[in-house]
């Protein structure tokens, strides 16, 4: 009988230290059911910085490194020119990537650095106990911002890939959610694509992820997932803000 759904081998088969519900082991799924399926995993090496991502290097088959926070794309960026031919990619929340990692992120698109990043966007510190991140929705209430993320002091949220598709190395800009069974199928193909930029030397990819922090959203699961639907999606919109195959095949 054939196996129509199983666990992904290069995704370890040990227990995960994220909260219930919260979004990292589907999009931990989504890389590796990738990285099986273009039979990539020893020839692939992840960078996971400081940030619930930490401990991804228990959960990855492939090799990981730790990179400081706010510092995977200068770190993937080191590894894919030292080792050209290996499939490279960073794995990032939104505090570490828009935060203290705004400079190397920004860089590494205008550098067209031939990795992907996959950007997890929950619009809050996840590790650190909940504060304002830089993708805080306004009115969003969080530790440091208890009456609601004010605009008016707090600037407003930043939308990566609408920035960064602006930027001439950007190969792929795209952002997805994981809050249903479609949005997810549309991920992975996202996820996929990326790679495969990076298999044609395109340039940059970055997916980003519209996830789920219950713990800190002071939500359940279920609550979490219509939080993506009812308040992240309207501010986030999902699609395609720049794909590099999709204008070569118009010209």
């Amino acid at each position: 009988m054939a196996e129509v759904f199983g666990h992904p081998k290069s995704f370890l088969d040990v227990p995960t230290h994220f909260c219930p519900g919260c979004g990292h082991g589907i999009v931990h799924r989504l890389v590796c059911e990738v990285i099986d399926e273009m039979d990539i995993e020893g020839d692939t090496i992840g960078i996971v910085p400081v940030g619930c991502s930490v401990m991804s290097y228990n959960y990855f088959g492939c090799d990981v490194i730790e990179a400081p926070h706010g510092r995977a794309p200068a770190v993937a960026t080191g590894v894919k020119r030292t080792n050209p031919d290996k499939m490279v990619f960073s794995y990032q929340g939104d505090g570490d990537l828009v935060a203290i990692g705004t400079a190397e992120t920004i860089h590494v698109a205008t550098r067209g650095e031939n990795i992907v990043i996959i950007f997890i966007n929950n619009t809050t510190y996840g590790m650190t106990g909940g504060q304002m991140a830089p993708t805080t929705l306004p009115g969003q209430v969080t530790q440091t911002t208890p009456f609601g993320r004010n605009t008016d002091t707090a600037g407003y949220p930043i939308r990566v890939c609408e920035m960064l598709a602006t930027l001439s190395g950007t190969a792929l800009a795209e952002r997805v959610a994981i809050d249903t069974v479609p949005h997810i199928r549309a991920a992975k193909k996202a996820i996929r694509k990326g790679f495969e930029n990076e298999k044609a030397k395109r340039g940059l990819s970055i997916i980003e992820v519209l996830s789920t922090c219950p713990t800190n959203w002071g939500l359940s699961p279920a609550e979490s997932m219509n939080f993506v639907k009812e308040k992240m999606i309207p501010y986030y919109p999902l699609g395609v803000y720049k794909d590099v195959t999709a204008e070569e095949g118009t010209k």
